[in-house]
């Protein structure tokens, strides 16, 4: 869904991190123009995101991978997603040369829909009315999102990371319209689960990027062979084992095949407590047990 398209387009331009509440506003506003304007709808996005190469002290973590945000949006019915590499040349195209290559020459963009603060170009040095200025001459429509619209978007987007880093997974999920998530494939682990009867999936996230809730054991959900299935999951640094570096791990309730290689999507439901070191590996299971219990009624509760 990166290739170039022949025919003509409307076109939004954003990093859609998270493709929350806000910006699944925007997304049905786009699709719903480009049916009206008889266009192709395009979501042109940026990978990685331009903090990161422009400040390589940033510490900025995303809420999806850029599989999982290209999932996302495709989930919406554009007809494609463009992403483009965001490098050093890029970041020093011309406001003219972006337009020029990119929105025209390559998208063919016809009519194109952005934040009102939106600017681009080397230094960002143009805004939308030098955009208008390029749709005159190349012959495009430049429509503009609200500032109520986007500082929606922007407020999402902060409160979902902050209550992501609180643990407060209630409120991220409000923001962003559905579960939070992580992607990750079962790894070798310690084995330590099995001799107390919670036999974990140790869970390797390849995208150093991605944001990671607090500490702490969560209700999840995932799919197993088409079949939803629920369990707790422990991220932090197991310090009842004297553990030092965080692991993500997860004991799904009713499982008993082997889950080495598989990749799953791992769906935050609820946060039960914060992590703790127990005086014993029996303590542990103890308060396993009643984590278990606690899960099995929201679960209970919130299935219908």
């Amino acid at each position: 869904m990166n290739s170039k398209t022949n025919n003509s387009t409307l076109v939004t331009i954003g990093t859609f991190d998270g493709v929350h509440i806000g910006h699944q506003k925007i997304l049905k506003k786009l699709c719903q123009r480009a049916i009206e304007k008889n266009l192709e709808s395009v979501v042109l996005t940026m990978f990685p995101h331009p903090r990161m190469v422009l400040n390589k002290d940033s510490d900025l973590k995303l809420l999806l991978t850029i599989n999982e945000r290209k999932n996302m949006l495709l989930g919406f019915g554009l007809a494609s997603i463009v992403v483009k590499p965001f490098t050093l040349s890029f970041a020093n195209l011309s406001p003219l040369d972006y337009v020029d290559t990119i929105l025209v020459k390559e998208l063919h963009a016809k009519h194109v829909i952005i934040g009102y603060d939106h600017r681009f170009g080397k230094n960002r040095s143009a805004d939308i009315k030098d955009l208008r200025k390029f749709g005159t001459q190349f012959n495009f429509e430049v429509e503009e999102i609200s500032a109520m619209e986007i500082e929606e978007v922007a407020v999402s987007s902060t409160k979902i990371r902050k209550a992501l880093i609180n643990g407060d997974i209630k409120t991220a999920n409000t923001y962003l319209g559905y579960a939070y998530f992580l992607t990750g494939k079962v790894v070798e682990g310690q084995g330590i689960g099995r001799t107390i009867d919670f036999p974990t999936a140790n869970i390797f996230i390849e995208e150093d990027y991605k944001l990671i809730p607090k500490n702490g054991v969560y209700v999840v959900r995932s799919t197993l062979d088409n079949q939803i299935i629920f369990g707790m999951m422990n991220i932090g640094t197991k310090p009842t084992v004297n553990g030092n570096k965080q692991s993500i791990e997860v004991h799904w309730f009713k499982v008993d095949t082997n889950l080495y290689g598989k990749t799953f999507k791992i769906e935050m439901l609820a946060r039960l407590r914060d992590e703790h070191k127990f005086e014993s590996l029996e303590a542990l299971k103890n308060q396993l047990e009643l984590d278990k219990k606690a899960a099995e009624v929201f679960i209970d509760n919130n299935n219908e």
